[in-house]
């Protein structure tokens, strides 16, 4: 990245914003701002956000309060000075105060082409829509919800075996490139503000486990696409009834093959000549290719099969 003559603070959490934070040590980032360190596993460990930890490694301080409006956390940042303060999944919604606290501008890096897909899960969204492209859209942040005005956009072709989890790692990587554009405007003072039309305006909202059921009755090709979208998180996953009548659960992983037309009712499983285990949809079929029964490890659904737990007419789901 091109030496910046801005004070820059940079407020991200999520595994995304590292290659942008990363593209900024040495470059004016005076300060971190990241959520507060959380219990994970089993064991509840006290641990911190993975950015945390390049920062500290940088020297670089660390703030990381509860709140964003707290008025103690905002005068800590007024007294940082910074020029610009940028946004990239921070997990917080930013008050008008902190806001007007950067001299030039408060700006989000967001892994859409705004205004589609506002949210959360916009990265999942585009894969799930079937969508050809998608990018980063850099933007002023306003008091909205994913809003303001634009400053310019990156766009990337969707791979057509694309993982969620490809897509992100991937605008990751696009989004130094940027952010590094978008500084340069800014301090040349050619920085656009293109407002977003609000007739093309959709969102997306933060996606929890449950919303990977799936649902046989959609097709075999929008299921395909969810099932890429959907991992590694939150995945996707279905109910079968084994051989004891017990309910069990059965993830399902990419990649999953549309296959031709379906006579049987939604969720309807048939093993065919090969011993492939097809799964009837709405409208046409899907091969599956690994499965995790709960209980059990990650296999192919051949292996799946062999094990005797489904049988041919049973109903996925059900």
């Amino acid at each position: 990245m091109a030496e910046s003559t801005f004070r820059i603070v940079f407020m991200g959490t999520g595994d995304i914003a590292m290659p942008s934070f990363s593209s900024l040590l040495g470059n004016g980032v005076v300060a971190l701002v990241t959520q507060p360190d959380k219990p994970v596993g089993r064991k509840q460990i006290l641990t911190p956000p993975e950015i945390k930890n390049l920062a500290l490694s940088h020297n670089i301080p660390v703030l990381q309060p509860e709140k964003a409006r707290d008025e103690g956390f905002l005068s800590e940042l007024a007294a940082l000075q910074p020029d610009v303060i940028v946004v990239m999944a921070y997990g917080q919604i930013l008050s008008q105060a902190l806001l007007d606290i950067p001299r030039v501008a408060c700006i989000n890096l967001h892994a859409s082409l705004l205004p589609k897909f506002r949210g959360a899960a916009c990265i999942q969204a585009a894969i799930d829509a079937g969508d050809s492209h998608t990018g980063i859209t850099v933007m002023h942040v306003v008091k909205a919800l994913d809003a303001g005005d634009i400053i310019l956009k990156k766009e990337i072709k969707i791979g057509e075996q694309e993982t969620g989890g490809e897509l992100h790692d991937r605008l990751a990587e696009l989004a130094p490139s940027a952010l590094t554009e978008a500084l340069e405007q800014l301090k040349n003072g050619t920085a656009s503000r293109t407002p977003q039309d609000e007739s093309e305006v959709s969102y997306i909202s933060k996606l929890m486990r449950e919303h990977g059921e799936i649902d046989w009755s959609m097709s075999a090709e929008a299921l395909e696409r969810r099932v890429r979208a959907y991992h590694p998180w939150p995945g996707t996953s279905t109910s079968f009834t084994d051989k004891k009548g017990r309910s069990r659960r059965l993830k399902i992983f990419p990649p999953v093959i549309v296959n031709g037309k379906s006579s049987e009712k939604p969720g309807e499983v048939r093993i065919d000549e090969d011993g492939k285990l097809i799964v009837s949809c709405g409208e046409g079929c899907l091969i599956l290719g690994e499965v995790q029964p709960d209980g059990s490890r990650r296999m192919s659904a051949d292996d799946f099969l062999k094990g005797n737990v489904l049988e041919a007419g049973t109903v996925l789901g059900a």
